[in-house]
């Protein structure tokens, strides 16, 4: 081990670690990010794709994660226009669930908790006449509307450890922590590196954003005084084929009182989700079970005119959820709500470990941690995440019809499919992949679909993707569009 100490490392490579290492870099301290694996390989890609406030939340009075999650949807919308959107949500009235009276107040409260800017307002919906009802049974004759919004879960991860890199973080991934104690000033830490060797660094602060596997970490962090604060919840979704017009989506109540959504996904598809099981192996075995797809399966069909199938499910997933342990015994009861815990006994080198929290109010939670080692840096700088856009998310106003318009005239050569794709994902870092291309030619070898050489070729180059999963299901979703043959013919070409 030689040269200075990090200032901070940070342990995980999912949306928070990622948060933290871009909100700490950003504010001028020297930072490493060591990741076991891939960015967003757990929780971080198998998570409902929502920027949320969690309207059921309000049901167990959790108003102040519900406040602060209703003002980050705006704010996400603000710096990251082409992975995070408005999506209206419909949840039809069923009186032997919750009675009218107690949705509408609800409603009303989530228009205005938050400081609701951009959104639209909640409204009351016919279902016999509007054209949201036209999926559901005949005899759902009431229903809501309100707002919540899409995120690309995946990408904001990519989005967050990117800009952490350009504001000077470095990004270490598949390095595992496997032991760390403390000396007089810092951490000593052992990574185990991909070559299979052991590397020592050291840090004055050490950050525990492990996610699922933040207890696992703990046992390896000598002196670490935190545990059993982590309850695994698990939450499965199922990809199925579209059954109806329209890119709303709806929320469907459920006798147990859980919910679950039916959203568009992938232009033509469905997604499904999500369940709440607790969960005791080991995070990256997680699966679902014929249960699962039993309940998410039953519970739209109780309002779906066209019932699903199992022929349809085209694809599932399954992920954990590091939940703060609050001893609840129902999993959906258990808070979404984070916790910080901070070790540093005698003005010993700290140790913050994050326990909870949800993909929502992620860049919050960032910002809280570096409130709580700010008196170990004095010249920290201010907090800029609020107002500053996320790469790809720097567009005149926010408007992201506008660039695509601007895309579109600039390479008119592209087809609308295609285009669209290089502008969500990749916002206004689509013109460096589309640097010098006069026509679909220039973008390489073809893979199917819309999986072009080029597009590899830049996520190697600029987001550490090392193989083809990297790229299919993290940094993409290709794979939900590509056949077996032609993924199988994709991970020959990246070896």
């Amino acid at each position: 081990m030689s040269g200075e100490p990090y200032d901070i490392l940070v342990i995980g490579g999912g949306v928070n670690g990622a948060g933290i290492a871009r909100d700490a870099a950003g504010r001028g301290l020297s930072v490493l990010l060591a990741e076991k694996g891939d960015l967003a390989e757990g929780t971080s890609s198998r998570s409902s794709k929502l920027v949320h406030g969690g309207l059921r939340y309000l049901e167990r009075y959790e108003f102040r994660l519900v406040r602060e999650a209703l003002s980050e949807r705006e704010v996400l919308l603000r710096a990251a226009p082409h992975i995070v959107w408005p999506l209206r949500f419909v949840l039809p009235h069923v009186a032997e669930m919750r009675p009218e009276w107690m949705i509408r107040l609800g409603l009303l409260l989530y228009d205005h908790l938050g400081g609701r800017r951009l959104l639209e307002a909640s409204s009351r919906l016919d279902l016999r006449t509007a054209p949201e009802g036209g999926a559901l049974k005949s005899g759902f004759r009431a229903g809501f509307v309100y707002s919540d919004c899409w995120v690309e879960d995946a990408r904001l991860v990519m989005s967050n450890a990117l800009d952490a890199s350009r504001k000077g973080a470095e990004i270490r991934l598949h390095a595992e922590v496997i032991a760390a104690h403390r000396e007089t000033i810092a951490w000593r830490v052992r990574l185990a590196t991909p070559d299979g060797t052991n590397e020592e660094v050291a840090a004055r602060v050490l950050v525990n954003a492990a996610g699922p596997w933040v207890e696992q970490v703990l046992h390896r962090i000598a002196g670490a005084s935190e545990r059993a604060k982590v309850r695994l919840v698990k939450g499965s979704h199922l990809v199925l084929s579209r059954h109806w017009e329209g890119e709303h989506a709806y929320i469907l109540q459920n006798p147990d009182r859980r919910v679950v959504f039916l959203i568009p996904f992938e232009r033509s598809l469905t997604l499904l989700g999500t369940t709440d099981e607790s969960y005791e192996g080991p995070p990256e075995a997680v699966a679902i079970t014929d249960a699962e797809r039993r309940y998410l399966l039953t519970a739209a069909n109780r309002y779906l005119r066209c019932p699903l199938k199992d022929a349809d499910i085209l694809y599932e997933y399954s992920g954990v959820r590091p939940l703060f342990d609050d001893r609840a015994a129902d999993p959906s009861a258990v808070t979404r709500d984070y916790v910080l815990m901070l070790d540093a006994p005698g003005g010993a080198p700290p140790l913050l470990s994050v326990f909870g929290g949800k993909i929502t109010t992620y860049r919050r939670l960032a910002e809280h941690v570096l409130e709580r080692v700010q008196r170990f840096f004095p010249r920290l700088g201010p907090a800029f995440t609020r107002s500053e856009a996320l790469p790809g998310g720097d567009m005149p106003g926010a408007d992201f019809s506008a660039f695509v318009d601007a895309l579109a005239a600039r390479f008119s050569f592209l087809p609308p499919s295609l285009l669209n794709h290089y502008a969500r994902l990749y916002g206004t870092r689509a013109l460096s992949l589309l640097e010098g291309a006069n026509a679909v030619a220039d973008l390489g070898r073809h893979f199917g679909a819309l999986l072009y050489e080029r597009e590899a070729d830049f996520l190697v180059r600029t987001e550490w993707a090392r193989s083809a999963e990297d790229i299919l299901f993290r940094r993409t979703r290709h794979h939900l569009h590509l056949s077996a043959a032609e993924q199988e013919e994709f991970a020959r070409w990246m070896r």
